[in-house]
């Protein structure tokens, strides 16, 4: 884990600690390929430069967010814009994080992707990325 990670980490309550902890294992094994980082002051993880998925500190909980997550169509994930492809889902205890579901997501997340790495440059206009994988 590299050190602004870890400092983002040790900020957190003990509970909202140990959930970013499991959540960043989760993602590195499943996604290892993925660069990560802190990126708008939070986790965040990049495939050739298109973030994927991250977690952040919210009044609701550690928010678990996926770029491309409304495409994922999965219950279990809340879509929270219209413009973009977002979904999210809350965790306040470790104990709430569906393992299972979790490695599904982070599957999908890997295959199934919108541009937002070039959002700016085409004015706003997601498009698809074609799977690579």
């Amino acid at each position: 884990m590299n050190k602004k990670i870890r400092t983002y980490h040790n900020q957190q309550t003990p509970e909202d600690k140990a959930i970013c902890d499991l959540l960043y294992q989760e993602i590195c094994k499943s996604i290892p390929k993925a660069e990560h980082k802190i990126w708008h002051a939070h986790p965040v993880w990049f495939l050739e430069g298109n973030p994927i998925a991250g977690y952040s500190k919210q009044k609701a909980g550690i928010r678990l967010m996926f770029w491309s997550g409304a495409d994922f169509e999965e219950d279990g994930l809340k879509v929270r814009g219209g413009k973009f492809k977002d979904a999210s889902v809350f965790y306040n205890s470790v104990s709430e994080i569906d393992t299972a579901s979790l490695k599904r997501w982070l599957e999908k997340a890997k295959t199934i992707q919108w541009d937002y790495k070039n959002l700016v440059k085409r004015k706003g206009v997601l498009l698809r990325i074609e799977n690579k994988e």
